[in-house]
Formats: C-alpha cells, sequence, structure tokens
C-alpha cells in the first residue's frame, strides 16, 4: 500500500503559518451544493502557496515573511481568518468566502485609506513588506509569540514609517511609481552591505544616508537595537538587516559590489577575507587586524582576488591637513621640516567596550596621528620611539591600557615628532597640529564653527565632538571608496604604509609598556609589540 498523499490541512497542521482558504466559485441553485475550492495560504503574507515542502520552506524564510509576521505582532494585529474547520465541515461552508483567486500573485505595496486600497507593484528586488490586502482589526488578545527562530531581521519602525508613507500618499491622491522606490539595484548605484555597529562612527552612517552613489542593501548585526539608534527608519525601508550567523546571505548578492566592516580587529579580519574571497571591495572603517601578519594577509588577498581593499586612515583626508600637506611637501614652502607637534584630545571619550576591542588607544588613536605624521615627513617611521602614558580612568588601569599618551619619535631626516593623545576632553575635541620648518611654521587649529574663543585659547566655547570635526575627512574618504569600487582609482593607503604604520604604533605601545625607548633600526622588536592582547 502507498503512502498516503498529503492534504492541504495536513500542510496547515504541519505548519502554523499557514491556513486553508476556500473560494466560491459557484453558487449552488435550491437543493443543490456550492462549488467550493480550498487554496493553502500564509495568513502573515495573504499569498497562496504551492503545494510543495520546498517551497513552503522557502517562503518561510524569506526575508518578507518575517518583516510581514513582525509588524502584525508588533502592532498587536491578527490576519484574516482563513482556516477552514477541516475536512469534514466543506458542506457547512464555514468562515468567510472570497471570490476566485487561485493563480500566484505577485508582490504588491498597497496604499490608500482603510476604504480603498490602490494595487502597486513592487519591485522584486526590493525587501519591502507586504500591507495587508484587507483592513485588520486589532485583536483585544495578547498575540502569540512565534517560536520560530529568526535568521534575518527588521526594525518595526522601519515598516511603519513605509506603511504610514504609503498611506499618504493615497489620502493624497498621488500614487506612487515603482521607479519613485528605492530599488537596490546597479542603477541607482554601488550596493553595498553592512557589517557590524560597534566601532562605527556617525559621520559614515550619515555618509550612508546622504551619498547618492550607493544603495545599502544590508546590514549584518546582531543588536538591533544599534541598527535603530543609527539609521532612519524610512531609509531602512530598503535594506535587509541580517544577523552575524547569515552574514552569507548578503555575500552572496551579487548586486553587492562593496562590505562596509566596522567589526573590532579581531573579527574584521575574517569578514574581510570572506568578502574578498565572494568578490566584494572592503573598506575597512578601523584596522583590519591588531596582528601585522594578519593584516598584511588580507591585503594579500586583495591583490590575489583583484579587489580593493581600503583602511579607515580619515585624517589623510581632512582638507585642512591635505592643504597642509601640499604646503609642506609639493611646494616646500616650510623649507627642510625640524619639528612636529600634534594634539589629539578626544571628545567625547570612546566607550570602554570600544577601547577594550579596538586593541587600545595605541591601535584606536594614535595610529591616525602617525598616518599623518609619515605622509607629511615622507618617511615611512622614525629610527627611535619613546613613549610614556598612564591611566586616570580606573576601568582602563584594569585594561592594562592608557588613557593619556605622549609619543616621542625621531625621524631618519633628524624631524622629531610628538604626539599627545587623549581620551579625556572637557567641553570639545582639542585637535591640532604645529609643523616647525626652517623657512616657517604652520599651524592647523581647532575649528571654530562660532569663531569666539575663552580665555586667549583656540578651544570654542561651542561644545564639538570628534565626528564633527572630522566629518569632511569621514565623507571624503567614504568617497573614495566608492571611486575605488567603480574603478576610478586605485586605494590611497597602501599595503606598505598601512603595515609601517602598525609597526610604529607597536613600538610606541611596547616602549610604553617596558618604560624605555624602542631603536626600530636594529628591527629588534620581540612578538609582544607587534601585537597587544588586552585582558
Amino acid at each position: 500500500m502507498g503512502r498516503k498523499k498529503k492534504t492541504l490541512h495536513d500542510y496547515a497542521a504541519e505548519f502554523s503559518e499557514l491556513s486553508v482558504k476556500r473560494h466560491l466559485l459557484q453558487r449552488g441553485a435550491a437543493g443543490e451544493a456550492a462549488v467550493v475550492v480550498e487554496t493553502l495560504y500564509c495568513t502573515s503574507c495573504q499569498l497562496p502557496m504551492r503545494v510543495r515542502r520546498d517551497r513552503i520552506l522557502e517562503h518561510l524564510s524569506s526575508g518578507r515573511h518575517y518583516r510581514n509576521r513582525r509588524l502584525l505582532r508588533q502592532h498587536g494585529l491578527r490576519a484574516p481568518l482563513l482556516l477552514s474547520a477541516g475536512p469534514d465541515s466543506s458542506t457547512g461552508l464555514p468562515l468567510q468566502l472570497d471570490t476566485p483567486s487561485l493563480l500566484p500573485q505577485p508582490s504588491f505595496l498597497l496604499s490608500g485609506t482603510s476604504t480603498s486600497y490602490t494595487m502597486v507593484p513592487s519591485p522584486p528586488s526590493c525587501h519591502k513588506p507586504l500591507v495587508p490586502l484587507h483592513p485588520i482589526a486589532a485583536s483585544s488578545a495578547i498575540p502569540r509569540e512565534d517560536p520560530t527562530p529568526s535568521t534575518s531581521a527588521s526594525r518595526p519602525s522601519a515598516l511603519t514609517a513605509l506603511h504610514t508613507r504609503m498611506t499618504q500618499a493615497g489620502q493624497s491622491g498621488a500614487v506612487p511609481k515603482a521607479s519613485d522606490s528605492l530599488v537596490p539595484t546597479g542603477r541607482h548605484g554601488v550596493g553595498l552591505a553592512l557589517f557590524g555597529l560597534g566601532l562605527v562612527t556617525s559621520t559614515l552612517f550619515q555618509s550612508l544616508v546622504e551619498e547618492t552613489g550607493c544603495c545599502l542593501l544590508y546590514v549584518v548585526e546582531d543588536q538591533l537595537e544599534e541598527v535603530e539608534r543609527a539609521f532612519d527608519a524610512e531609509f531602512l525601508s530598503g535594506t535587509r538587516v541580517l544577523r552575524q550567523q547569515d552574514a552569507d546571505v548578503a555575500l552572496n548578492d551579487q548586486r553587492v559590489s562593496g562590505a562596509i566592516i566596522c567589526a573590532p580587529p579581531e573579527e574584521a579580519s575574517g569578514i574581510v577575507i570572506d568578502a574578498l574571497r565572494a568578490g566584494k571591495g572592503v573598506f575597512c572603517e578601523g584596522l583590519p587586524s591588531s596582528d601585522r601578519q594578519t593584516a598584511e594577509a588580507c591585503f594579500d588577498e586583495a591583490e590575489r582576488c583583484g579587489r580593493p581593499l581600503v583602511c579607515g586612515f580619515y585624517k589623510r583626508f581632512d582638507p585642512a591637513l591635505q592643504f597642509l600637506h601640499r604646503s609642506v611637501r609639493d611646494s616646500r614652502a616650510l623649507g627642510r621640516i625640524h619639528r612636529i607637534s600634534a594634539v589629539s584630545s578626544i571628545y567625547p571619550a570612546a566607550p570602554l567596550s570600544f577601547l577594550k576591542a579596538s586593541g587600545g588607544i595605541f591601535y584606536s588613536a594614535a595610529v591616525h596621528d602617525i598616518d599623518v605624521v609619515s605622509l607629511l615627513l615622507g618617511e615611512s617611521a622614525p629610527d627611535t620611539i619613546f613613549a610614556l602614558g598612564h591611566a586616570f580612568c580606573s576601568d582602563m588601569a584594569c585594561l592594562k591600557d592608557a588613557d593619556t599618551v605622549v609619543v616621542s619619535m625621531k625621524f631618519p631626516s633628524g624631524a622629531i615628532v610628538t604626539l599627545d593623545v587623549s581620551q579625556h576632553c572637557t567641553k570639545s575635541c582639542d585637535q591640532r597640529l604645529e609643523v616647525h620648518g626652517s623657512q616657517g611654521t604652520l599651524r592647523v587649529d581647532n575649528q571654530n564653527p562660532l569663531g569666539i574663543t575663552e580665555h586667549g585659547t583656540s578651544v570654542s566655547v561651542c561644545s564639538q565632538t570628534q565626528a564633527d570635526r572630522y566629518r569632511d575627512a569621514h565623507r571624503e574618504l567614504f568617497r573614495h571608496f566608492l571611486r575605488t569600487l567603480r574603478g576610478k582609482e586605485p586605494p590611497m593607503i597602501t599595503k606598505e604604509q598601512l603595515l609601517w604604520t602598525m609597526q610604529v604604533a607597536a613600538a610606541a605601545e611596547q616602549s610604553w609598556r617596558n618604560g624605555s625607548a624602542v631603536d626600530l633600526r636594529s628591527d629588534t622588536m620581540d612578538s609582544a609589540g607587534v601585537k597587544t592582547e588586552i585582558v
């Protein structure tokens, strides 16, 4: 005896998301039975399902289904009643009967008031939710929590904003065209995927929102609350949010040309290599790794795959520092450089979790000033380096790290460099740079939006954060990354520059821990100076 064929009600009993819907094809005359056809439906999406297990599983795991289900659950709504009482009750025709709708239906966005809806086709590549076809009444009962684990997530607030926007358009009589919606395809710019939010700056988020030459298709982040705080709800309406375990979905999407890595250095290297092997260009917001050999392997992989790898040395893209570089290097306005002094006090202070994950103050802050100094001098690394530091914050002392450091370096040309880096700043960030040469001095002072100083100092009475000070620098760095994706220019930060900068930062940390100067000419740095584990 063969195996019994599964009925629609068997599938509805197996999958709690499915129901059986009845369609009245023909009303029977007096004494005759009506002609009724049953169809398997998804109760959240209001879509008919093919009676194939693989198709059902594919739909239930789709991002559209999860978003529609969360929309219903978030607002305490319930789907229209579709379930019949069972196969034995067909003669009684329980529940409501709808007009025939047996063919597979395309995805639609619905706009309009509660009494009149207009169907607008939604492009299949856009990850937008379905608004229910029929007005849905609020349920008095508490919505049941779905036990199915989620592999992808989306902000409820983004879905609400999208619903509101479409409803307002219907009320005003203007039906949005399909081409007006955010369609993450190549004709709308470069497709991007963002991995992690822990170390990213708000300026980069602003660049993603404002830049017209790109489209953010994916955000890969387990902490959904961070995604909500970072992005505007309307902006996320065309973006799919995934958990870390589903990162392959973004990497395997052919529309994604570039990956933005904002994960900590100990996690970033693996994501960088995976993205490069998937054929994506990579922008690493911080260092690809705090280990020099691992960082070198990332660049080697980028060269082998033929894809750009851009590291986030944002200060070299600051307009003021670029002008200073042209004056010092190109026009030789200062003659021979004798001394460089840099002050970098960060405001507001970086969170403790940031410093712990980023490898410490030398790898998160001092490394950017080391990069700028090397560019101004045209020299890769100093001959001698000495560093002093202290942890004024007790939490930093527990991490065996410093929150205030002074790094002194002497380069082969004879130039002496002093870097003053601090995580403590009371009112506003303090970012200054002085270059003294044989023919004069140039100084980059704090940017002062109000033009008002206090007690004769350059610190403005208007508070300025680190992100505000380098807003233009972050924007230009991001645009540089987009140009590398389009093949218009190679990455400005080369492998050699990154590795030398990391070696100098490691030498500075080794000098601070050992209390003695490090001679880079002898190249006797031990392995502890290359990578320091923060415990």
